[in-house]
């Protein structure tokens, strides 16, 4: 009897990163200046905080969806720059 293979790594880039994780790398890529410009919204613009931004993105989706394709495309730019 052959064991069973491990699951195959996910390709997803979200898996397994936390919100505060990228939250924190984002504000570390884009500071809040830019962060607020990107997504205009007021935890990011009017005197933010991680901890403050955490608690408005955990109860509100449509606000996660934006942090998290903001994330996947920061990734994408960060692999392109380290491509060139």
């Amino acid at each position: 009897m052959s064991e069973p293979k491990p699951p195959a790594p996910s390709r997803d880039p979200l898996h397994g990163v936390t919100l505060e994780a990228m939250l924190t790398r984002l504000v570390d890529f884009f500071g809040w200046d830019e962060l607020g410009l990107q997504i205009n919204i007021r935890c990011f613009t009017h005197e933010p905080s991680i901890k403050s931004s955490l608690k408005f993105l955990r109860k509100t989706p449509w606000a996660r969806e934006k942090v998290e394709g903001l994330y996947g495309y920061m990734l994408r730019e960060q692999a392109r720059q380290s491509r060139a």
